[in-house]
């Protein structure tokens, strides 16, 4: 296992050889892996931390994806991606199972999850590969004594899978049902060193507009025998362990955002830093400091974001159905919207793919892609507002779990083991964070900065707006309004401003220093999350980018570490 700041430490120590930024331009024009990078973090640990143990933490895995993301977003979605393949074994699989991965995974072995077809794409429901069950004969000459009978065969092609070629284990999903239906898919963890001679072929690689050097290829089964333990949980049980599994997944996803968000926002600050325009530095313009401002305070706000609900893993599972959706559509939106503005300020060497200026070409590009894997933002504000009955309905109540709110919105609290028996496809109890939002601002009433009276008032209303509107909404059989995604994004930024006034009252560390003083990076924040198109923000937004501006550090977080 590995820390934070160790992982830094190392990985600064590599800028000039497997995390060199030139190096790893290079192998992305070549479009090929960039291999001695992914080799330096197995060597690390890094692996050790996509087991989801109960005594791990989940927090840290996402800080640690991020350090990674701040450098090369094709490097943490080549390495990270192992994650996501095991998952669904953390969330269903036997203790047998979960230790036998375990130990492949610390070793440094690749695992891809083969969900997506070419001709189905996200329609899980739709997918044609194909499981059959053998209970007769031995499932190869190969096999332990106890997978006589009860083996399966698998038949199909999987498209578009991240390290398809790369891996040594592939989690499946696959129709074992002819009649499909939720109950009609399972999930098995195919170990390919077992497979006999030409059972399974790999696709070749796919040309990709961005994180071109990533494994993203695919792989065919033609009547491939696994054994009886390869199933993950039970027969029947693909779909809603894939569900549960995504719960985690999208959350870690945000990792890659904020990694992302850390690098522009370094190269944006030493552009403006180091360019003068008509005899003063960019950096002095005040349109300038206002775009740098802002896009510090989104970021500050997608970290918010992150941090509860990574630490939501262990204390709010039962709330993670409704959590990770709104938080992957949430984060990896913002961030590209972020990195939109700051191209805008970069000018035209935003555009350039070589030096000076062609690390945010790469960065934008290979960001475009963090919005769409593991549910797009479109189907992840579709899985928000099926829910969205229920929410309003605890809108309207005053329930909420509190001792696991808290307990996630204060970073130094220890964290319980995760149990995956409480997660479920549907939140019984909603959404605490926002549905605690009256009570949060009356202790920020107390306890909170008084320049942020004006900003509290305008949440509190926007909440009330949002109790009116979600109340009225029903989900509608054979699709969703266009007009109905505006009150998921709603939904959001009322958990991002729970998220930034939450860990602002649990943690009175993060009210020190210039972030913290006067509530500079809560004002800015929720400034971002409610000001309305013409208003006179620049004062918050200035002294934020003065503080980016000052800042010499890879990133910029709530915590102000130069790392």
């Amino acid at each position: 296992m590995t820390t934070t700041a160790d992982l830094e430490t190392l990985l600064a120590a590599h800028e000039s050889d497997a995390f060199s930024p030139d190096a790893l331009a290079g192998l992305d024009t070549l479009e090929e892996f960039p291999g001695s990078a992914v080799r330096l973090l197995d060597d690390a640990g890094m692996p050790a931390h996509y087991v989801l143990s109960p005594d791990g933490d989940f927090s840290e895995t996402v800080q640690l994806l991020r350090t990674v993301a701040r450098r090369d977003l094709t490097v943490a979605i080549a390495h990270g991606k192992t994650f996501l393949g095991t998952a669904p074994v953390w969330v269903a699989g036997t203790p047998e199972q979960a230790a036998r991965l375990a130990e492949r995974v610390r070793g440094g072995e690749a695992v891809c999850w083969g969900l997506t077809e070419r001709d189905h794409g996200a329609d899980l429901l739709a997918s044609e590969f194909a499981a059959v069950a053998e209970t007769d004969a031995r499932v190869d000459a190969d096999a332990d004594a106890d997978a006589v009978g009860g083996g399966w065969r698998l038949t199909g092609e999987k498209w578009l899978i991240n390290n398809a070629t790369r891996s040594t284990l592939a989690c499946v999903l696959a129709r074992t049902d002819p009649a499909g239906g939720g109950r009609g898919f399972s999930l098995f963890l195919v170990d390919k060193r077992r497979l006999p001679e030409g059972a399974w072929r790999n696709l070749p690689k796919v040309r990709t507009h961005g994180i071109r050097g990533a494994d993203i290829s695919g792989f065919a089964l033609d009547g491939a025998p696994v054994p009886a333990d390869a199933l993950v949980g039970e027969e029947g049980d693909g779909i809603p362990v894939v569900l549960k599994a995504l719960q985690l997944t999208r959350v870690a996803c945000t990792a890659l955002s904020l990694g992302a968000a850390d690098h522009a926002l370094r190269l944006a600050r030493d552009f403006a830093t180091g360019r003068e325009l008509y005899g003063r530095r960019l950096a002095d313009v005040p349109h300038v400091r206002r775009i740098l401002g802002r896009a510090a305070a989104a970021a500050l706000t997608a970290e918010a974001v992150s941090a509860l609900s990574a630490r939501s893993v262990h204390t709010l599972p039962g709330e993670l159905s409704t959590i990770s959706a709104l938080t992957k559509a949430y984060v990896p939106t913002l961030t590209q919207e972020t990195l939109g503005s700051l191209g805008e300020l970069l000018g035209v060497r935003g555009f350039l793919t070589s030096p000076p200026g062609g690390g945010f070409a790469k960065l934008e590009r290979d960001h475009r892609i963090c919005a769409i894997f593991d549910g797009s933002t479109v189907v992840n504000r579709a899985a928000l507002l099926n829910q969205m009955p229920r929410l309003a309905r605890q809108l309207s109540r005053d329930r909420a779990d509190t001792e696991g709110l808290r307990a996630a919105a204060d970073l130094t609290a220890p964290l319980p083991p995760f149990d995956r028996d409480r997660l479920t496809l549907l939140s019984v109890t909603g959404c605490s964070a926002v549905q605690t939002l009256p009570d949060t601002a009356a202790r920020m009433e107390e306890e909170g900065p008084s320049e942020a009276g004006p900003l509290m008032a305008r949440i509190l209303a926007e909440l009330a707006l949002l109790e009116r509107d979600s109340a009225d909404f029903v989900p509608m059989t054979g699709g969703l309004p266009s007009t109905a995604f505006g009150l998921a994004e709603r939904y959001e930024r009322a958990y991002a401003a729970a998220a930034c006034l939450l860990l602002w009252l649990e943690n009175p560390p993060l009210r020190t220093g210039r972030l913290g003083t006067d509530g500079l990076w809560l004002r800015a924040c929720l400034t971002s999350l409610t000001s309305l198109l013409g208003e006179d923000d620049s004062d918050v937004f200035g002294a934020l980018a003065d503080v980016v501006l000052d800042t010499p550090a890879r990133e910029f977080t709530l915590w102000g570490g130069a790392v």
